[in-house]
């Protein structure tokens, strides 16, 4: 399954001259996406071309992936919970190595998910710089670097829940973050660097706390390089949200060295952190069902989000 993005990256580097004649993604409908700044995010950087998206060939759990390029203008968009209404929040990064989205597999398919358990859902779909990728720009993570304007659409983003939770139902100190392999990496940063604000303030949205209230790291990237050594960019306290882990043993993507040297972090502040690394799964497995037990980790999510009192037990 992990070989899947890598094959992307190469073909999405190979069909770029392409671009304006593939899909443009839109979520599903009822839904809506909403751009997040009033005007031009701050920091934009110049892309090869317009935003699009592919559909892939190879099949994870069954079912194809939908990946989005070239993403200049962030959005957001809001999946009302089915059913009955906890009054969590949960803000959703799809992962894709600050190059690709995948947007159903990381993304709706979390949405589908969190809604039928009575949790709001937003998914973000955040700056990545696109192919080919300008090494000389501050776009993607270098080792251990800020994603800037991911992590700007981010803080964006929490700022926006909390301005509209009583319009959307929400309740503003139940606002949670979730991501996947980069996105995972995304929701350290933002557990992190909620004190530091990336971005000047444009409006009212920019005055409201973005800090998550709790986090879930899915199989998340760019925390080690050495397998020892944490990210000195993400200054861990006590005052980090309580966090939930998963990994696989076997995911040579992003190493379950990175989950370990997380949790250790977050253990040495004082956050409450639960962890769960699987012997088999591998990378980028969503929620897609497999035959190994990784299949399961949503159960534990929710009686873990149960345990933290975001939802009833």
């Amino acid at each position: 399954m992990h070989k899947f993005f890598f094959a992307l990256f190469a073909a999405t580097l190979a069909i770029a001259v392409a671009a304006a004649h593939a899909e443009v993604w839109q979520p599903s409908p009822g839904h809506t996406q909403v751009p997040i700044w009033p005007g031009t995010p701050p920091d934009a950087q110049p892309l090869p071309g317009p935003e699009y998206a592919k559909t892939s060939t190879q099949l994870i759990g069954g079912k194809t992936v939908v990946a989005i390029d070239n993403v200049s203008r962030p959005t957001l968009t809001f999946y009302a919970p089915k059913g009955r209404n906890t009054g969590a929040a949960v803000v959703v990064f799809p992962g894709g190595g600050f190059q690709i989205l995948a947007m159903d597999l990381e993304g709706s398919d979390i949405c589908d998910w969190l809604t039928s358990r009575g949790i709001a859902c937003i998914l973000l779909k955040y700056r990545v710089p696109g192919a080919p990728y300008d090494w000389h720009c501050d776009c993607r993570p270098h080792n251990f670097d800020l994603s800037t304007p991911s992590l700007q659409d981010a803080q964006r983003t929490l700022g926006l829940v909390r301005l509209h939770a009583a319009q959307w139902h929400i309740d503003p100190h139940k606002v949670g973050v979730i991501g996947f392999s980069a996105g995972g990496f995304l929701v350290a940063e933002v557990s992190t660097q909620y004190k530091h604000r990336l971005y000047k303030p444009v409006d009212a949205a920019d005055r409201q706390n973005i800090r998550p209230d709790f986090a879930m790291a899915i199989y998340p990237g760019h925390l080690t390089e050495d397998g020892r050594t944490f990210n000195r960019n993400l200054p861990v306290t006590r005052d980090t949200p309580p966090t939930f882990l998963v990994q696989a043993e076997d995911d040579d993507v992003d190493g379950v060295d990175q989950a370990l040297v997380y949790f250790a972090a977050l253990k040495h502040a004082g956050v409450p952190a639960e962890m769960h690394i699987y012997a088999q799964g591998g990378h980028a497995f969503g929620l897609r069902p497999t035959k190994f037990p990784v299949t399961r980790w949503p159960q534990l999510a929710e009686t873990w989000m149960q345990t933290i009192g975001v939802i009833a037990k």
